[in-house]
C-alpha cells in the first residue's frame, strides 16, 4: 500500500516538472508565432531573376561538361582531318 502513496508522490513531482517547463516555455515565446509556419510554403523562396548557389553550381557544372565534350568534338574532328 505505501508503494502507491511513493508512486502517486513521485507521478505528482514530474507533473509539476513538466508543468514547469511548459509555463517557462510559454513565457520565453516559444509559441508565439504560430501564424507563419502555416503559410510559409505558400512564399516563393527565390525571387525572379535571383539564383541560390545550387542552381549556380549546377550551371556551372553543365557548363564544364559541354565544354570537355566540345573539346573532345573538336580532338576527334582534328584526328579525323590529320588522316
Amino acid at each position: 500500500m505505501i508503494v502507491i502513496f511513493i508512486l502517486i508522490g513521485f507521478s505528482l513531482i514530474v507533473a509539476l516538472i513538466f508543468l514547469f517547463l511548459y509555463i517557462w516555455s510559454v513565457k520565453d515565446g516559444q509559441f508565439d508565432d504560430d501564424y507563419t509556419p502555416s503559410v510559409r510554403m505558400l512564399f516563393d523562396d527565390n525571387k525572379p531573376g535571383i539564383k541560390n548557389n545550387e542552381e549556380k553550381e549546377l550551371e556551372e557544372s553543365d557548363n564544364t561538361n559541354q565544354n570537355n565534350t566540345e573539346t573532345q568534338n573538336n580532338t576527334e574532328t582534328n584526328k579525323i582531318k590529320d588522316v
